[in-house]
């Protein structure tokens, strides 16, 4: 009968937590149908239909009431590059199934500087897409219920942490919890669409009356107006934030892995140009709209109020739209949770991130990633205090960076193939390029007094992180690499056991040290001259011809005079290596263990920076 080994409390608590570990041979099924996929990588992208219309609209008041006739036009424009940038990305996932976007992109197509910079751009948007939707998902719950804002902060380190378990506990685990909420914010919002158009059939929209702060209503009418125009598209840009997700995560769906993809590419341009067409004609028809929070005390948002005028303030329908938005909004940091650990698993891989990032947890994710992610978004809402209108001017700027040298290093990458079909590729590709760099330099011009030029400071400083981690990396390979044909030189050895007093464990450690070397001593630290010769006595009698060193200790450590007497051992020889040996009695359970001291760690530690010494530790268990 086979003996089942007993799971110690704290394993049983982190499976409690995180679940059992999956074997690597399941790893299959843990991938994500389209059904799945979508919500997982897609509910970034699903929910900038909640703010891509206020965005737009915060900026033409900017101007004048009558600026906001410009807002349908600036929508279609929106809607217009959403499509070109999901067809170019379409190209993008068929020729790169293995995953990594932008950066694996350029990486194969326009070197190393281009896959940094697209690389920093990714990490720099995936932190700033936990904290944007968090954020924008905790105005939509204080929009339904408005005594909760002085929460703001809490409500929002408490969601960025529950959505940082989730993803901990796997990608399907995460992908059936997050899908329900996806579906059901798109089908909500849909249903208040259709039923928004069919009560406002056959009416024109009202003059709108715009509830803002005083002066804010045509405080940039000295601007040229086209400037204005150009700010209000670049904020309205935040709709394609979460396009490129799925091109990362391609190998997190079910064979066959590309069309997956590509049907969720196309499942997604379809439902966010619906909401987002719809949401732009409803809101022509609020009689009043409120925007700021000091002149909208309820700290409603814009889709919040077109529920209201399409469902009715306190109906069942207000506060469904309420829920939903507020569910997707903060699941929308999901997106980045499934993108940025791959991310950074492939940058570690090449040597750009630190190594541990790359390895997979015992729940098939890349846990390292996960956590690190959490723990950035979480300094970054507590920083900018949970407010969403703080947060919006640094996104967009990074993505549409890493969308221009994606759509870049596709055309060279068809250029260089030239298979059947790749001029119309390469076109394909090309014009995807060149809308979306000119909406990057739109985006970094219109919001660079806003904030934007601070995340143009992270990028350089993020890119010069990966290039430092980069260097050390290949200096430590430099270092480590071998010499054909050179013989290793032959060192002395020396085992330098610590003799407390002579007890078994001790003796147990000098046969162990013994089988190591020929020259073994022990090593003596005495408080007590008044001890030594009763150690001496029992060491010649269960020793043998094993030399003892006897020092004393000054000011009472046990540290300092090993770690001197090891110095000048070493410089007497500096080539010679030595093993310091420890006898380490090991208690079976944690109360006994308040009873010992581990001089072992100590003194690993004490000598982790020596050449040459080598610390072991010899366990003795005790009954």
């Amino acid at each position: 009968m086979a003996l089942t080994k007993p799971v110690p409390p704290t394993a049983r608590l982190r499976r409690l937590v995180f679940g059992k570990p999956i074997p690597t041979a399941r790893e299959h099924h843990e991938r994500l149908s389209l059904f799945l996929g979508l919500p997982v990588f897609a509910s970034d992208a699903l929910s900038s239909a909640a703010y891509a219309t206020e965005a737009i609209v915060g900026i033409l008041i900017l101007a004048s009431t009558q600026a906001m006739g410009f807002q349908p036009g600036i929508t279609l424009s929106v809607c217009a590059l959403y499509l070109i940038v999901v067809i170019s990305y379409q190209q993008t996932v068929r020729a790169y199934p293995s995953g990594g976007g932008a950066y694996i992109v350029a990486k194969d197509n326009l070197g190393e500087r281009a896959a940094v910079v697209a690389g920093s751009a990714l990490l720099i948007d995936y932190v700033l897409t936990v904290a944007v939707s968090v954020a924008a998902g905790v105005a939509a719950l204080v929009s339904a219920f408005p005594t909760l804002h002085p929460a703001l902060v809490p409500l929002n380190i408490g969601f960025v942490s529950l959505i940082m378990w989730a993803n901990l506990r796997g990608v399907r685990e995460s992908g059936m919890l997050f899908a329900l909420p996806s579906y059901g914010f798109v089908l909500g919002m849909i249903a208040m669409i259709v039923w928004g158009a069919f009560r406002v059939m056959g009416t024109e929209p009202p003059p709108h009356a715009i509830v803002a702060e005083p002066g804010v209503i045509g405080s940039e009418a000295t601007i040229p107006f086209l400037f204005v125009l150009l700010r209000a598209f670049s904020a309205g840009c935040v709709a394609l934030t979460g396009v490129e997700a799925i091109s990362n995560g391609v190998p997190a769906f079910r064979a066959p892995e590309a069309r997956n993809a590509v049907l969720s590419l196309r499942w997604l341009a379809v439902m966010m140009i619906t909401m987002f067409i719809g949401t732009g004609f409803l809101i022509q028809y609020l009689p009043s709209i409120s925007l700021l929070a000091t002149a909208n005390p309820e700290y409603r948002t814009v889709v919040s109020q077109i529920a209201a005028f399409v469902f009715g303030p306190a109906t069942v329908g207000f506060y469904y739209i309420q829920m939903a938005t507020a569910t997707i909004l903060v699941l929308a940091a999901n997106t980045a949770f499934a993108d940025f650990p791959r991310l950074s698993s492939i940058m570690a891989r090449d040597g750009y991130l630190p190594r541990p990032l790359a390895r997979l947890g015992d729940r098939l994710v890349f846990q390292n990633g996960i956590v690190l992610l959490g723990v950035l978004a979480i300094a970054l809402v507590w920083y900018f205090g949970g407010e969403l209108d703080l947060l919006i001017p640094l996104y967009a700027v990074g993505v549409f960076t890493a969308f221009t040298l994606s759509q870049t290093g596709m055309v060279a990458h068809w250029r260089t193939l030239r298979e059947k079909g790749w001029g119309l590729k390469a076109t394909i590709n090309g014009i995807g390029g060149v809308c979306t760099g000119v909406v990057a330099i739109v985006v970094l011009v219109t919001k660079f007094a806003e904030g934007a030029w601070i995340v143009l400071v992270l990028l350089s400083l993020t890119s010069a992180m990966l290039y430092a981690i980069n260097r050390r990396y290949r200096a430590v390979s430099a270092q480590l690499a071998p010499t054909q044909g050179a013989a290793a030189a032959e060192h002395a050895h020396t085992a330098i056991l610590l003799v407390p007093r002579v007890h078994r464990s001790v003796l147990s450690a000098l046969e162990y040290a013994s089988l190591l070397h020929t020259d073994v001593r022990g090593l003596h630290v005495t408080l007590d001259r008044k001890a030594v010769p009763k150690l001496r006595e029992d060491w010649e009698a269960y020793a043998g011809d094993v030399p003892l060193v006897v020092i004393e200790s000054p000011y009472r450590s046990l540290i300092e005079p090993i770690l001197t007497y090891i110095d000048q051992m070493l410089e007497e020889e500096p080539d010679r290596t030595i093993t310091v040996v420890v006898a380490e009695a090991v208690a079976t359970r944690w109360h006994h263990r308040l009873l010992q001291e581990n001089i072992a760690q100590q003194l690993k530690r004490a000598l982790g920076r020596r050449p040459n010494v080598v610390v072991s530790n010899v366990r003795y268990f005790l009954r």
